[in-house]
């Protein structure tokens, strides 16, 4: 959560704090009274709600726009703030304009000739826009780039404007994609392998099925100076599942402190039947504490104990309704799900509005086949504001007979 205003939120039962956390439920009650809801949706662009940066809100925000019949002139206006406020109007204006609004996208081409973040918003729109939409702005980035401090970063749409850009020195390594899963480990057991080639060589086995024979090598994966594990290392070890628990005992008492954390991480992420108390404690205690950020991860590793963990479910149910950090919502809903599923056909309903493109993926997924969500997610597969993975996933589940039974 960034900005220049101590953020306070509204009751999560009411339309302005359910807009405020991303909520499908603070959409759906907004169509119902536009006129209430309208100042609440402006102020979510205005003011920047999200608990962190991984937080979603511009898909959800223009969509209430457009499905409210707001006008964009308050947001064209926002474009002129500081750098942050106005990369946010921009966001939002930029999908507007894929909507088919002419006064989003003629604002953001006002706001490049004179604007002072006008550099931000070109490479922006052209990342976003068919380039029809942008490209005959090569004159006005021409005349203005020399008034800028620095040459920008990006190719595009500089390179296409004949304008020149900063280039980070960089030196190309060749392909390890081809080599068999034995030789990229033989790489990363080679102690003369350089580092950037280990991390090259864990990419690559991070694209395959997940290899065992990774296991012993886990202690020889940290940078030079003992401190950190080599970038992707986490992650190859997090593929392997319950495969690299014998061995997380033992990293867990190694005197290096990143091998130890993630020993017990490991040992965390797959906890044994003793465990089950402690993890519904310490979720209760993060719901006393208001902690936004991490229970998450609590409430995952509880999933693992399926109906056995139903002391957890009151928790797992408050999070969900009032987080502000809507990044974890999806989580809270999957391991309700794992759980004890009942109940819970109305919450992936609601999933279909919400901010999040994960939950917003479940919801298309598991909501049940009622009229109502199967035109939802019709709406979802045919709007140009929502993402390609969302519109792909609404696509598969119409497509499919058996998902359009009714529950």
């Amino acid at each position: 959560m960034t900005g220049e205003y101590e953020m306070t939120y509204a009751h999560p039962d009411s339309v302005e704090g359910l807009l405020q956390r991303g909520r499908g439920l603070g959409a759906v009650r907004a169509l119902q009274d536009p006129q209430v809801a309208a100042v609440f949706v402006y102020d979510g662009i205005l003011r920047d709600w999200r608990w962190d940066g991984t937080d979603d809100r511009s898909v959800y925000l223009a969509r209430l726009v457009r499905d409210l019949e707001l006008s964009p002139a308050p947001i064209v206006d926002q474009l002129m703030g500081d750098e942050d406020s106005c990369l946010r109007a921009c966001d939002v204006l930029e999908l507007l304009a894929l909507a088919g609004s002419d006064e989003a996208r003629e604002g953001l081409r006002a706001y490049v000739r004179r604007g002072d973040h006008w550099v931000r918003v070109l490479e922006s729109v052209s990342a976003g826009w068919p380039a029809e939409w942008w490209e005959d702005l090569g004159d006005v980035a021409r005349a203005r780039i020399g008034g800028e401090a620095e040459l920008p970063w990006f190719c595009e749409p500089w390179t296409r404007f004949g304008i020149e850009v900063q280039s980070r020195p960089s030196v190309t390594r060749p392909s390890l994609t081809r080599l068999s899963t034995a030789d990229l480990l033989t790489l990363l057991a080679d102690s003369g392998t350089e580092d950037a080639t280990k991390f090259d060589a864990l990419r690559a086995l991070n694209s395959r099925e997940p290899s065992e024979e990774l296991i012993p090598l886990v202690p020889l994966l940290g940078t030079p100076d003992g401190r950190r594990p080599l970038p992707l290392v986490r992650r190859a070890v997090e593929r392997l599942g319950t495969a690299a628990v014998p061995a997380a005992h033992g990293w867990a008492q190694d005197e290096r402190a990143w091998l130890a954390q993630l020993g017990a991480d490991v040992l965390a992420d797959h906890p044994r039947p003793e465990a089950l108390p402690g993890l519904v404690e310490e979720l209760a205690e993060q719901w006393a504490a208001r902690t936004w950020c991490g229970p998450d991860r609590t409430a995952r590793r509880l999933a693992r104990f399926g109906p056995d963990a139903a002391g957890a479910v009151p928790y797992l149910r408050r999070f969900w309704l009032h987080t502000p950090h809507s990044h974890e919502r999806t989580a809270y809903l999957e391991v309700l799900a794992a759980i004890n599923s009942d109940g819970l056909d109305h919450v992936h309903a609601e999933s279909l509005w919400d901010c999040e493109e994960n939950a917003r993926l479940l919801g298309v997924t598991a909501a049940p086949a009622s009229p109502e969500t199967l035109a939802r997610i019709a709406i979802l597969r045919d709007d140009p504001m929502e993402t390609p993975e969302v519109r792909a996933a609404a696509r598969t589940r119409l497509l499919d007979p058996s998902s359009l039974r009714q529950a």
